[in-house]
């Protein structure tokens, strides 16, 4: 297990293509960044204009990979939303996973596949062995989708987060390496 992160990969599914985030993706970003609703269970308030998207994609960019990295995910050169990892700790094996989409790319089964190549890239690459996810109690996708990746809850943090001065409790899930390869066919 290595404190190093490879370069940022590009991945191909089925339908989608993930591509390392990028300050050009700032206009596609913002659709879901700029939304009140796509934002509503995000860790940060919308954003107000494309200048704060942008901001918000260099303080990403700015960060090793080695603890965080982006990818945008595309379909046919339109950007449908970002998925990432954070908060890793190659010590511990452990990382965070995180999903947006903007608005009308919602219902489609997009994240799911997104995640699925996100999910490969986290246990193979990086050696990890924990996956969590971070999600709101009300955020029925977020929470159906972790479902279906094969996430477990383990439990109610209460006041996790602050967003916008209110404090925010979370759900904690995790995927774990061998519960994710006693699931594959």
């Amino acid at each position: 297990m290595s404190n190093e992160a490879p370069p940022i990969p590009e991945y191909r599914t089925p339908r989608l293509c993930l591509l390392p985030l990028t300050l050009d993706d700032a206009a596609g970003l913002h659709r879901a960044y700029g939304d009140a609703a796509a934002m509503r269970f995000w860790d940060a308030p919308p954003s107000p204009d494309l200048a704060e998207t942008a901001r918000r994609i260099g303080q990403s960019l700015g960060a090793s990979p080695v603890w965080h990295a982006c990818w945008a995910v595309m379909q046919d050169g339109r950007f449908l939303g970002m998925v990432n990892y954070h908060a890793r700790q190659p010590w511990n094996r452990r990382l965070a996973v995180g999903w947006i989409l903007v608005p009308e790319a919602q219902g489609h089964g997009y994240m799911q596949e997104a995640m699925a190549a996100l999910i490969d890239h986290c246990f193979e690459v990086l050696e990890a062995h924990r996956i969590e996810a971070e999600i709101e109690p009300e955020n029925a996708r977020s929470l159906a989708l972790a479902r279906r990746l094969g996430f477990s809850r383990e439990g109610l943090l209460r006041d996790r987060l602050q967003v916008g001065g209110t404090p925010r409790s979370i759900e904690m899930w995790a995927l774990l390496r061998p519960d994710r390869v006693a699931a594959l066919p």
